[in-house]
C-alpha cells in the first residue's frame, strides 16, 4: 500500500509568521505534526510519503503514485483541504480526512471517501483491518479520548528538516480550564492527558538523531494543564539537555497561572524553555467574567507577565476584542496593556465563534451567529453580530493593530522585553536565523536599506549593540518578526 500523507496550505496568519521565515530561507515554521505521527502508525510495510503544501506543491504525479491519501486540517486550512480533496478525486483515488476541523465541522466535506472524528490511537488500526478486508467504514469516531501512553514516536525521517523554522513534539493534550470561546476544551477534554517523560526524552532522542538542532514547538494548548506531571517532566527534560550539549531551546503554550509557580518557572527556566505563549485575552475583568476566562481573574495581569520574564522567557501572548462587555475605551486600554507588559508578538484578533464551542451555541441560540469562521483572528472577520457597531469593532481593532506594531513602538517594547528576559535564561544556544551570514545580510538589507521605516531598524539595532549585545540573535529575530506583522497589518481587511 503506498499512502500520501498531505498537510493543506495555512493563510497569512500571526502563526504562519510566513513574511519573517523568508529571512531564513525557510519554507514553513514546522511540519505537521499530525501527520508525521499518523506515519508512525500505519503497518510497517507500507511505504509513504508526505507532501506538505506550505512547503511544496501537490503535483499530479505524487497523487497518481499513491493507492490511498490521508490528510488532515485545522479550521483555518480549510480552503486548501477542499481544494486538495477536489484534486485528489478528480485523479479516482480514496481519501482519508481527519483532524480539529473535520471533527467540529458543521457540514461534512463532499468526496471525502473516509473521515476520522476525534482522536484516532484507537480507530486507526481498525480502520486498516477494515481497510485490508475490503469493509472500511465512511466514519471512524472515537468512543473515547485515549491515553497518550499508545501514542507513537513521530516519524521524524519523513520530514525535510531545512524547509522548517522549528520542530514540534506534543506533551499533553486537554485543558482544565473552560473559556466560552475555546474549541480546545470540546475536542480534547477538560482534563489534561499527557505523555510519560520516558516518552518526551525518547522522542527528542529520535529528533536529535535526524540531526535537528535548535527550536523545539512544544505545541501543547496548555503545557501546565496537568502541574504535578509537567514537574516530575522538566528535571528529567533538564538533565536530557545537560547530557546531550543543550541542543534544543524549547516555546509552548501555558495559562497565565504559571506565573503563580516558582518551581513550574524554575523548571522550565533549567530546561531551556525561552518563549512561551500566553492567552491573556483582555485586560477587563468583566470580559473575562463573560468569557469564563476565570484563571485570569483575581490577580494582576501586568505582573504575572513580568514574572514570567524574570525567569528569562520571553512572553508571547493573544489579546481578543468582540467581547459583549467592551465599552469603547477597550481598544485603548489594549494597546496600554501590551505597551506596559513589553509583549513584543502580541496575537490580537476580533473574536470568532468557533464550531461546537459554548460561545458558537450561545450565539446561535441568541440568532446572532452569521456563519462558520474561518478560523483566522486577524484578518477582521467576524461571524456573528456584536454588541458594538460592528464597524466601530472594527474600527477600534485597526487601531490596536496600527498602534502596537509602529515600528518605533515595536521596537521600543521589545528593547524592554529583552532588559527584563536578558540574562536570566540558561546557555544560549546558537541555531539560530543570525548564525548565518546571509540571513543577516537579508536583514541588513531588507530592514536597513529597503523597508520604509529603516531609520527606526537603524536606531533599534544601535540599542541593541549598545545596551543588548548578549542578546542579539533574539534581538534580531524579533525584529523580522515585527516586519511579518506589518505586512499583516497592512494587509488588514477591515
Amino acid at each position: 500500500m503506498k499512502v500520501l500523507l498531505v498537510n493543506p496550505e495555512y493563510p497569512t496568519t500571526y502563526w504562519s509568521f510566513r513574511y519573517a521565515l523568508s529571512f531564513e530561507g525557510k519554507r514553513s515554521a514546522f511540519p505537521p505534526l499530525a501527520l508525521t505521527t499518523i506515519s508512525s502508525m500505519l503497518p510497517a510495510s507500507w511505504e509513504r510519503r508526505l507532501v506538505d503544501l506550505n512547503v511544496r506543491k501537490l503535483k499530479r504525479a505524487d497523487i497518481e503514485w499513491a493507492d490511498i491519501v490521508f490528510a488532515t486540517a485545522m479550521l483555518v486550512q480549510k480552503d486548501s483541504l477542499l481544494e486538495v480533496v477536489k484534486r485528489i478525486k478528480a485523479q479516482g483515488k480514496r481519501i482519508v480526512v481527519g483532524g480539529p476541523y473535520i471533527s467540529s465541522a458543521i457540514d461534512r466535506i463532499p468526496g471525502v471517501d473516509h473521515i476520522f472524528l476525534g482522536e484516532a490511537e484507537t480507530t486507526l488500526p481498525l480502520f486498516i483491518e477494515d481497510l485490508e478486508r475490503g469493509q472500511a467504514k465512511e466514519v471512524y469516531e472515537a468512543a473515547e479520548r485515549p491515553s497518550l501512553a499508545g501514542t507513537p514516536i513521530p516519524d521524524f525521517g519523513l520530514v525535510d528538516l531545512k524547509r522548517y523554522s522549528m520542530m514540534g513534539v506534543q506533551y499533553s493534550r486537554g485543558c482544565p480550564f473552560q473559556c466560552e470561546f475555546c474549541d480546545i476544551i470540546e475536542i480534547y477534554g477538560r482534563v489534561p492527558r499527557t505523555k510519560s517523560p520516558e516518552q518526551m526524552l525518547t522522542e527528542l532522542d529520535s529528533l536529535l538523531s535526524v540531526g535537528w538542532r535548535g527550536t523545539v514547538f512544544i505545541v501543547d494548548d496548555n503545557f501546565i494543564g496537568n502541574k504535578r506531571n509537567v514537574k516530575q517532566l522538566l528535571p528529567r527534560l533538564a538533565e536530557w539537555q545537560e547530557r546531550n550539549g543543550r541542543p534544543f531551546t524549547f516555546i509552548t503554550e501555558a495559562s497565565v497561572n504559571l506565573a503563580d509557580d516558582d518551581e513550574l518557572l524554575d523548571g522550565m527556566r533549567r530546561a531551556g524553555f525561552r518563549r512561551v505563549f500566553l492567552g491573556i485575552e483582555t485586560p477587563e475583568e468583566e470580559g473575562l467574567r463573560s468569557a469564563l476566562k476565570i484563571q485570569n481573574i483575581g490577580g494582576n495581569l501586568i505582573e504575572s507577565v513580568k514574572k514570567i520574564q524574570s525567569y528569562g522567557m520571553e512572553v508571547m501572548a493573544g489579546f481578543i476584542v468582540g467581547f459583549d462587555t467592551d465599552k469603547d475605551d477597550i481598544f485603548q486600554r489594549q494597546i496600554n496593556f501590551i505597551r506596559e507588559s513589553a509583549i513584543p508578538l502580541a496575537m490580537v484578533g476580533l473574536l470568532g465563534a468557533l464550531p461546537s464551542t459554548q460561545l458558537w451555541r450561545r450565539l446561535q441560540s441568541e440568532g446572532r451567529l452569521l456563519g462558520e469562521s474561518l478560523g483566522n483572528n486577524t484578518n477582521g472577520e467576524l461571524n456573528f453580530i456584536p454588541k458594538m457597531d460592528k464597524d466601530r469593532l472594527r474600527e477600534g481593532y485597526r487601531s490596536i493593530m496600527q498602534t502596537i506594531y509602529r515600528s518605533s513602538e515595536y521596537y521600543d517594547r521589545t528593547l524592554e522585553c529583552l532588559k527584563r528576559i536578558s540574562k536570566t535564561g540558561p546557555e544560549k544556544n546558537n541555531h539560530s536565523l543570525v548564525g548565518s551570514i546571509v540571513a543577516f545580510g537579508r536583514i541588513i538589507l531588507r530592514l536597513g536599506i529597503i523597508d520604509r521605516e529603516r531609520k527606526e531598524f537603524w536606531t533599534f539595532l544601535t540599542r541593541v549593540v549598545r545596551d543588548h549585545r548578549e542578546m542579539f540573535a533574539d534581538a534580531m529575530r524579533l525584529a523580522v518578526m515585527g516586519y511579518h506583522f506589518r505586512r499583516i497589518v497592512d494587509a488588514l481587511n477591515v
